[in-house]
């Protein structure tokens, strides 16, 4: 254990962000209070089960950047696990922040908040993240804004960074199709009436995030494949190798 000196806090100035939204941003406050028994009553156990999966390997995280992580259980977990982590959290709701402040008790001064629609934010400069989480939040967007935003992303990550993703998915078989992708698109269509939601399908996550320069480490499904819980690494740059000119 460490001294409380030595661990890195941000200062009040620093604690939390804010923007005017867009229009069309999904408006997730009113959920905010029953988000948790929402999730219970539909999934039990498995979408906790699905985020905490790797949170044991992430107490070497230092800074971390969460997208869009709802309540907030995950991150405060994080912060309650990993005593010398700084968080950015970022989330279109002021509600669903709000939720993760109270979570996160003393540790807050170790989390800053920002209120944006993602589909537009823009990475401070400065900013140098080890670990990248966002769960059950990529669905929110279409595969084209993935891409736009995994490209942003990864300008801003350390070269051993980790992006820990959980996530619906569709697998192939019967199963697939005649009872994963059913529930998929009925929790699209009670999520664009519950909140104006406008996506409809999945995003192909998994190309924006090859494309962008992340690589496949890790996995877990529950539910046959319904959730699914990955790690993503930076992919190695293969060293240049100069070639000598011929001698005269």
């Amino acid at each position: 254990m460490s001294s409380p000196a030595t661990v890195r806090r941000f200062g009040p100035d620093e604690a939390s962000f804010g923007c005017p939204l867009r229009n069309d941003t999904p408006k997730f406050d009113r959920l905010a209070h029953v988000y948790r028994w929402m999730e219970w009553l539909s999934f039990g156990p498995y979408l906790s089960r699905c985020r905490r999966a790797f949170l044991p390997r992430l107490s070497d995280a230092r800074h971390a950047l969460v997208l869009g992580d709802g309540d907030g259980r995950f991150t405060a977990a994080l912060l309650r696990q990993n005593e010398h982590v700084l968080i950015d959290a970022v989330d279109a709701s002021s509600a669903m922040l709000d939720g993760l402040r109270h979570r996160a008790g003393a540790d807050v001064r170790r989390l800053r908040t920002e209120i944006r629609d993602l589909r537009e934010w823009s990475i401070k400069p400065t900013a140098c993240y080890d670990l990248v989480v966002t769960h059950f939040f990529l669905d929110c967007l279409t595969t084209d804004k993935v891409f736009a935003l995994a490209e942003r992303v990864i300008l801003a990550t350390t070269p051993n960074a980790r992006w820990v993703v959980s996530e619906f998915a569709v697998p192939n078989g019967a199963f697939g199709r005649w009872v994963a992708r059913p529930v998929v698109s009925l929790l699209y269509r009670a999520f664009g009436v519950l909140t104006g939601l406008q996506v409809r399908q999945l995003p192909d996550y998994s190309a924006a995030l090859s494309a962008a320069g992340f690589s496949l480490e890790k996995q877990r499904t529950w539910l046959l494949g319904l959730l699914v819980a990955q790690v993503w690494g930076r992919k190695k740059r293969r060293p240049e190798h100069r070639r000598e000119a011929p001698s005269s």
